[in-house]
Parts: structure tokens; sequence; C-alpha cells
């Protein structure tokens, strides 16, 4: 199932950037099929971000429970709500002591807003494990490479509004409890 979601996230990134003549204003690391790691063999990349309220959030405040880094856009309305749903359902389907946190890195500065968090929520059935991480578009850049998700954005102004169009790598990685 992963695979599939990963694939198709592929192929959108591709579909999107051909489709649209999109030119990168952000780059990470090229998209690969797969990214991973055999238990204990890499340390989870470290980051320090904002929560959707500004307080901060880190893998080390999660210290002793297993936590689902991933990488959403909050407006999005193709896999990203897939992607969610998906991951609360797995999660869900674990007994209340343990569940790991989800912490949800944005994948799009320009849209990481309060009301885009809340409609998140309602709209893809969020529970209270889910957090955002937030950022500067810098800081956000930085924890994608670390943790290898390709990214592209292409923008287009209408009547004086700018849309950005955001392609990246679906991804999600599970931390251990301990190693974090």
């Amino acid at each position: 199932g992963a695979a599939l979601v990963l694939g198709v996230g592929i192929g959108l990134v591709i579909v999107l950037v051909h489709r649209h003549g999109a030119t990168a204003i952000g780059t990470a690391p090229p998209l690969h099929a797969a990214t991973t790691w055999p238990a204990g063999a890499k340390q989870a990349p470290a980051f320090r971000l904002l929560d959707a309220k500004g307080g901060p959030i880190s893998l080390a405040g999660f210290r002793g429970r297993p936590v689902l880094v991933t990488f959403i856009d909050p407006v999005c309305r193709d896999l990203c709500p897939l992607e969610a749903q998906t991951l609360m359902a797995a999660v869900r389907a674990l007994p209340a002591s343990q569940r790991p946190a989800i912490v949800a890195v944005s994948v799009n500065p320009w849209a990481d807003k309060p009301v885009n968090y809340r409609l998140d929520a309602r709209h893809w059935h969020l529970g209270p494990e889910w957090h955002w991480a937030v950022g500067t578009k810098a800081q956000l850049q930085r924890v994608w490479g670390a943790y290898a998700i390709g990214w592209q954005a292409s923008s287009k102004t209408i009547d004086g509004v700018t849309f950005h169009q955001i392609a990246h790598t679906e991804g999600s990685y599970l931390v251990d409890a301990g190693v974090h």
C-alpha cells in the first residue's frame, strides 16, 4: 500500500511538472522510489519547528513515544488527505497506550495558517495524535532534505492573487520511541 501511494505520488509530480511547465522555486534531493534504513542503522534527523499554535515542536519532545513523521500540504486535495486518513486509521487501530504521535511537516509554507489546520482536522478526521510542524521555507527545506523529500513549487498569479502548486514526495517514516 505504501509503495503504491509513493508511486502514485511520484507519478503525480511528473504529471504536474510536465502539464504546468513548472519551474522549481525550491528543491530538495531528487525523488526516489523509496528511502529506508534498517532498524537502528540511522538516527532520525532532528528538527525543531513550530506547531500549529506557534509553540516549539521537535522529535526530542516526543522522546519515549514512537513518532510517524510525514510530509503533507495543508491545502492539498489529492493525495495528502488520503495519506492523512490512512495514517490516522492505522494509528486508531492500535491500543491507545501504543499509538504513535504523527508529526506532519508542512510542504507548503504559503498555506501554513490556522484556518487550514482546522479545516484539515475536520475534513480529514485528524485525531489528537496529529501535530503540524511548520516554519519558514528555508527551515522546512532543511527538514525535507534530511528526510529525502523531493519538492517543487510553481506559482501563477491571477487577478493579483498568487497561487502555489506544490508537488512533493509522499513519504512517511516511523521513528522508534527510543531513538529520537
